[in-house]
Order: C-alpha cells, then sequence, then structure tokens
C-alpha cells in the first residue's frame, strides 16, 4: 500500500468523522458547530449585532476552544512535549476517540458548552496534524477549500491534460463526497439516537489509528 493511498484512507475516515459532528452539536448540543468555525463566527456576529449576547457567547466559546487547539498542535509539531515527540498524530487521535467516546455518556441535560468545546479543541488538534493527502492540501473539518481545489485540479486534468490534476481532481471528489455523507450520517442518526450519536465518529476516529499504525508520521 502507498503512503497516499493511506493517507486518503485516513482522511476520508477523519472527514468522515467532522462532517458528522456538526450537525451533531448543532441538533443536539445548544445549536452550535463544533468543527466548521466559519458558522460560529457568522452566529457570533449575528448574536452581537442582535444583542442577543447569551446566544453569541454560546458561539464564542468553541471558536475559543479551537484556536486554543490549533495553538498545542502547532507546540507539538515542533517536537517538544516528550510524550508526543514521535508519534503525535497517534495520541491526539486517541485523545479524540476517547473525548468523542465520553461524549456519548453525556446526557443532553448537561450545559452544551462542555461537549463543543472539548470537540473544538480536539478537533483543532486533528486539523493541524493531518493536512495533507500526498501533495494535496485538505481540510477535514470543512469544504469550501476542497471544492476550489477540486475545481482547480479539473481544469488542469481536463483543460491542461495534466496526470496530476486528475488524480488531484478524484481525490476532491472523493473527500467532497465523503463530506457530504458524514453530514447526511450525522443528522440521521442525531435525530435517531440523540447524544449517543457521538459514539459512531469515536468508531471512525478510532479506525483511522489502525491504518496510522500502518503509515509512518
Amino acid at each position: 500500500m502507498t503512503s497516499t493511498s493511506t493517507s486518503l484512507r485516513i482522511a476520508l475516515l477523519l472527514t468522515l468523522s467532522n462532517a458528522f459532528l456538526d450537525p451533531y452539536t448543532y441538533l443536539c448540543r445548544g445549536g452550535v458547530f463544533s468543527t466548521t468555525q466559519t458558522a460560529n463566527v457568522v452566529f457570533f456576529a449575528a448574536g452581537l449585532a442582535s444583542q442577543h449576547w447569551s446566544a453569541a457567547v454560546a458561539k464564542l466559546w468553541p471558536i475559543l476552544a479551537f484556536m486554543v487547539g490549533v495553538a498545542l498542535a502547532t507546540h507539538i509539531r515542533t517536537g517538544r512535549p516528550f510524550l508526543m515527540k514521535r508519534y503525535p498524530l497517534r495520541w491526539v487521535m486517541a485523545l479524540q476517540a476517547v473525548v468523542l467516546a465520553v461524549v456519548g455518556f453525556v446526557p443532553a441535560s448537561v450545559s452544551p458548552l462542555a461537549v463543543t468545546v472539548a470537540i473544538s479543541f480536539v478537533a483543532a488538534m486533528q486539523m493541524t496534524l493531518f493536512r495533507s493527502v500526498g501533495d494535496w492540501a485538505f481540510v477535514a473539518v470543512a469544504t469550501t477549500g476542497d471544492l476550489m481545489r477540486f475545481v482547480e485540479q479539473g481544469y488542469a486534468g481536463i483543460v491542461k491534460h495534466d496526470a496530476g490534476g486528475r488524480q488531484g481532481f478524484r481525490v476532491y471528489a472523493l473527500m467532497i463526497l465523503t463530506f457530504a455523507i458524514g453530514a447526511v450520517i450525522g443528522a440521521i442518526t442525531t435525530r435517531r439516537i440523540g447524544t449517543r450519536a457521538a459514539w459512531l465518529p469515536a468508531a471512525f476516529v478510532g479506525a483511522t489509528l489502525l491504518l496510522l499504525f500502518r503509515e509512518p508520521e
């Protein structure tokens, strides 16, 4: 198995998991997005504009947690934390799987901030440490960038007859489709089983750990 094919499988699993989480937290954890912070920024601004202060602040905490997660993952990438020095992504994947598994046990009566902040934090660390498939950059928590690169690679492959462009076109098409599927599964599963739906993305993340043991970081 090549490095790129293994990385693609990991990327698809992570995309599936992250796409699942936003419908999950939006539908049963206080109407907040846990991974796609662009939406939270928009909702935060709208809350400020309409003077709904509590609603605005509810969107602010996941944004801050995401930023802290990115900062910590950036620090980990320097190799300074001894515990995570050799295999940082494996440690982060294990942490994320545990967090999501625990979240599934947290009842809906608990403040949704406790859940969304934790999910945003670990999602940010994951995104910072894993954001490429071979030569292609990607973001597992959103699809806007992938849509742009999908069109760019398609242009290179179809118009310029570039073999790399055609391969990139297929890769981004897979990731966009996976994101859409993950969001649909997240919405349907959350509506049916509620807070326990978090166990499914925990399983997706756990599956990435198995692949990571076959892929040098």
